[in-house]
């Protein structure tokens, strides 16, 4: 398939035929962590990956995807010997809130409603301002670029216009993201609220928008966003999931993060079952939906959430940051529930994934504490493929990204655990590669190591290069 080009777009740019060459790590399946050494992988003019394969031969293989393709058409981007260096997908954030960036780090000693009205709804409501909403918007793209972040579901403001600039600054900037314009018209400050029909022409507005930039929607893709059933009135709730329905659009809001916003909830729509119910009474539940958080479940919300196919977007850095709970991911996964991560800025205080899959662990381990389960517990392997193959599925995306395979696109981070002032100290007989027996360590145990040292130690500065769509967006490099 083709794709629109256009020289603003830059995960559209001209790109030749390209054979990345090192270790492949990856997670395509929870709880296997694969590595492919010496790979060779393939990926045409359109980013997509062609061949998977550890032979020398690259360009034998590249010929039998196009015998039209010559050897000084084709790039060559390569490792060779050096050690603890390995590509691994792009991370993929399930939640994250743009417009809330300048926030990070700051929540006091608030929990969710009073941090809303105290921090978050002012910061949000003055992104209005287009020159501010440039300045956030671009140094949250840069950062979540930076530290490998490939695909973001992002939350923007009520005001479609900045809206609007967060999509084509994403598209100029190469990162793929779902973006959604928060939906709000009830219980909101009077500073920061919609009526019923501003939030159908604002929400109709930013949709055609961003059909209009990506008509294929291969980059950018719009999705629905009542904040949360608290904020929105039944006959928005209505409007939007009657919406979501006819054009089978992808849907985000929050659910059961705090204990005081499920009564609240409960005494705003009384008529239905369960929180989890009022979403699923307004047609908001589908599998192209994202539940943020969801800490508080029922076992009667948690059957719904699998019948429906929604996916969980897991917070942990949030949910510690501001009280809300520990989620309990086992749980979800037991009864198939898609899980991916995210960082929630800014109740979340982090912009990157790794440092939210380390929590991610951490937050099991505190669960295991006390319910005496060692299964609860989530392992490296497993907070990794949330990270990645996990929160693709979230985000319905999980035949497009998420792991190295052929037909999936090259959204890709090169890890770099040597580079000047790495946080991470990998020792001579640590590398793979090398030969020492201290330790005695077989090869893919000396891997597993290796990745568990870069989740628990590492940090941006490792993930050296990054690419989306088969694009190079990010290189710290040269």
């Amino acid at each position: 398939m083709t794709f629109p080009r256009s020289t603003d777009i830059a995960a559209y740019a001209a790109s030749n035929f390209t054979v990345y060459r090192g270790d492949m790590i990856h997670t395509p399946r929870l709880g296997t962590l694969e590595v492919i050494e010496n790979a060779c992988v393939g990926v045409d003019h359109d980013g997509t990956i062609r061949f998977v394969s550890t032979g020398e031969n690259y360009v034998e293989e590249a010929q039998k995807f196009n015998a039209a393709l010559k050897v000084d058409t084709i790039s060559v981007c390569e490792l060779g010997a050096k050690t603890g260096s390995f590509f691994f997908p792009g991370f993929i954030d399930t939640h994250i809130h743009a417009p809330q960036y300048p926030n990070a780090g700051i929540f006091g000693e608030s929990t969710l409603l009073n941090w809303l009205t105290t921090y978050t709804f002012p910061m949000e409501s003055s992104i209005k301002d287009l020159k501010l909403a440039n300045v956030v918007y671009n140094k949250v793209l840069n950062k979540t670029l930076a530290n490998g972040t490939t695909l973001a579901a992002y939350y923007a403001t009520l005001d479609p216009d900045a809206t609007n600039l967060l999509a084509d600054l994403c598209l100029q900037k190469g990162q793929r993201a779902l973006i959604g314009r928060v939906c709000m018209d009830s219980n909101s400050p009077d500073y920061y609220v919609e009526t019923l029909e501003q939030s159908k022409k604002s929400t109709t507005q930013v949709i055609a928008h961003v059909e209009q930039r990506d008509p294929l929607g291969e980059l950018v893709q719009p999705i629905l966003t009542p904040r949360f059933a608290p904020s929105c009135s039944s006959d928005l709730m209505h409007w939007l999931g009657e919406l979501r329905e006819a054009k089978d659009m992808l849907c985000q809001t929050h659910i059961s993060e705090n204990a005081g916003e499920i009564q609240w909830v409960k005494g705003l729509f009384p008529e239905s079952d369960s929180y989890a119910g009022v979403y699923d009474d307004h047609k908001l539940l589908s599998d192209k939906t994202i539940l943020a958080h969801a800490i508080h479940l029922s076992d009667a919300e948690k059957d719904i959430i699998a019948t429906r196919g929604c996916g969980i977007a897991h917070c942990p850095i949030s949910n510690s940051s501001i009280t809300s709970g520990e989620a309990r991911v086992r749980w979800l996964l037991n009864s198939k529930i898609p899980v991916g991560l995210g960082t929630d800025i800014s109740g979340g205080y982090s912009p990157s994934i790794l440092s939210t899959a380390r929590q991610a662990l951490l937050v099991s381990r505190h669960l295991a504490m006390k319910s005496l389960q060692d299964n609860d517990k989530l392992t490296v392997n497993e907070v990794l493929y949330l990270a990645t193959m996990g929160g693709a599925k979230v985000c319905s995306m999980e035949n497009k990204v998420g792991s190295f395979e052929v037909g999936k696109k090259w959204d890709a981070q090169l890890v770099d655990l040597n580079v000047e002032n790495s946080p991470v100290d990998l020792f001579e007989w640590q590398v793979p590669q090398n030969s020492s027996v201290v330790g005695n360590f077989p090869t893919a145990t000396k891997f597993e190591n290796m990745v568990a040292k870069w989740l628990f130690n590492g940090d941006d500065r490792n993930t050296v290069s990054v690419w989306v769509n088969g694009r190079n967006v990010v290189n710290k490099i040269c």
